[in-house]
């Protein structure tokens, strides 16, 4: 990879290596682990705007930055582009240095209510969210995908009205709706969002390895690329990329996640939230199934350290 700052305003990144917002796994923990290994920028979970507005106190906790989030970057969604605008300059993302706004989401409840990538249908309302935004004199990212159905693509339209309405960067996952996460990412439809482009395009899909990333900038010639899945199962993915000699004892990980949490969150929270995080911590071990069962009746995370330290014993 070629591998550079990238500028969304007046904010530097560290690296053109992002990790992408995820729903319930891209907490403030997973975060400060990936930006501990590398990652140049890192987003929060998507939250709602009208979430925000009406005082859902969960939405709160979602914004939770680490002291090592040197760029702040908030994703938001929604389909109303003064509610939006409003939701952004008030608490807490007022604090944030960057939003980005969700043009992507593949889930039902978001595209039903019009949200997410059931925007991508409607690029004229989209350029208005985008503008209205910018108004908050914050950079404005956006992530998107490629279309609503495999072969009936939106790509460079939606980049061109995004880019009119003010974005700063794109990020293009090379999927369309229907294929949520499934099948080879479109290269030829990110290289097109590219080419359509007037500010940086991060490629994003299918990443889980060097080899991946390489293959993802060389057939887009995107300007970085952005990682979801494959930094969950292995966040020191950024380290190998970036070339640096990295050992990794997956105890001492699991163990050091669960402890950052337990700096914002109670115990039998912890227990509860981590499992998703801990089963792919252990994809791929040996012998691993029956843990992974029994991690969903743990209720205290003194029991789940207790079985992980038997397992990699």
């Amino acid at each position: 990879m070629n591998l550079k700052s990238i500028k969304i305003g007046k904010f530097e990144t560290e690296n053109n290596l992002f990790f992408a917002p995820l729903a319930g796994f891209s907490d403030f923990a997973m975060r400060d682990i990936c930006i501990g290994y590398g990652a140049g920028l890192t987003f929060t979970e998507m939250v709602s705007c009208k979430g925000l507005l009406f005082g859902n106190e969960n939405t709160e906790n979602l914004l939770y930055c680490s002291p090592s989030e040197k760029i702040k970057c908030a994703q938001i969604f929604g389909n109303d582009p003064v509610i939006m605008r409003r939701a952004i300059e008030e608490t807490p993302l007022s604090n944030f240095d960057v939003i980005d706004i969700n043009f992507g989401c593949p889930m039902p409840k978001i595209f039903n209510n019009g949200e997410g990538s059931a925007l991508l249908q409607n690029p004229a309302l989209a350029e208005k969210i985008v503008y209205e935004c910018s108004k908050s004199d914050k950079p404005i990212t956006c992530k998107i995908r490629i279309g609503i159905k495999d072969g009936e693509f939106l790509t460079e339209d939606f980049v061109k009205a995004i880019c009119a309405g003010g974005a700063k960067l794109i990020t293009v996952h090379g999927r369309t709706r229907d294929k949520i996460y499934a099948g080879e990412p479109n290269y030829e439809e990110i290289a097109k969002a590219k080419n359509s482009s007037i500010v940086p395009v991060v490629a994003n899909g299918g990443i889980f390895c060097k080899e991946d990333a390489d293959k993802m900038q060389s057939l887009t010639g995107a300007d970085g690329v952005m990682i979801a899945r494959g930094a969950l199962e292995k966040p020191w993915i950024f380290a190998e990329i970036l070339g640096k000699d990295v050992k990794v004892c997956k105890k001492t990980l699991i163990n050091e996640h669960i402890d950052r949490l337990l700096t914002r969150y109670d115990d039998r929270t912890v227990s509860i939230i981590f499992r998703k995080q801990l089963c792919l911590y252990l994809k791929g071990e040996k012998n691993s199934a029956d843990l992974k069962q029994k991690l969903f009746t743990y209720k205290d995370t003194r029991s789940i350290k207790n079985a992980i330290d038997e397992f990699f014993s």
